[in-house]
C-alpha cells in the first residue's frame, strides 16, 4: 500500500502539538492558548483521518477543507504564543515550517480532487 503522506505527516505534527501542550502547562504555566493550540492542531490529523474514510469525493474534500482551517488556526496560535513570549523563536520556527508543510499539501490536495471531480 502507498505511503499515506498527509496522514503521517499531520499525525507526528499532533504529537509535537501534545508536546507542545504539556510544555506550555508545566513550565510555562499557561492554560488558555496551550487548550486552544491543542485543540486546533491536534483536529488537523483526525480531520485527515476522516477524510480517509470519506463516503463520497466531496465529502473527503470537505473534510479536508475542515483540515486546512484547523491547520491555519494552529499557525495562528502559534504566532500568538511567539509573540507573548510563551514560545522561542526557534521553537515557532520549527513548529510553523511543519504546519505551512501540512497546510501547502492539504491545499495542493483539495485543488487536484476537486478538478479531478471536473473530469
Amino acid at each position: 500500500m502507498k505511503e499515506n503522506i498527509i496522514k503521517n505527516q499531520s499525525f507526528q505534527f499532533a504529537i509535537r502539538i501534545v508536546n507542545l501542550y504539556k510544555f506550555l502547562i508545566t513550565d510555562k504555566k499557561e492554560f488558555i492558548l496551550s487548550k486552544q493550540i491543542l485543540r486546533s492542531g491536534t483536529s488537523v490529523g483526525a480531520n485527515v483521518r476522516e477524510a480517509t474514510n470519506a463516503e463520497s469525493v466531496l465529502d473527503f474534500i470537505h473534510k479536508l477543507g475542515i483540515a486546512q482551517k484547523e491547520c491555519d488556526e494552529t499557525l495562528y496560535w502559534l504566532e500568538l504564543l511567539k509573540e507573548t513570549g510563551f514560545i522561542t523563536e526557534i521553537q515557532f520556527e520549527s513548529m510553523q515550517n511543519d504546519g505551512l508543510s501540512i497546510l501547502k499539501l492539504l491545499k495542493s490536495i483539495i485543488i487536484t480532487s476537486k478538478k479531478n471531480l471536473k473530469k
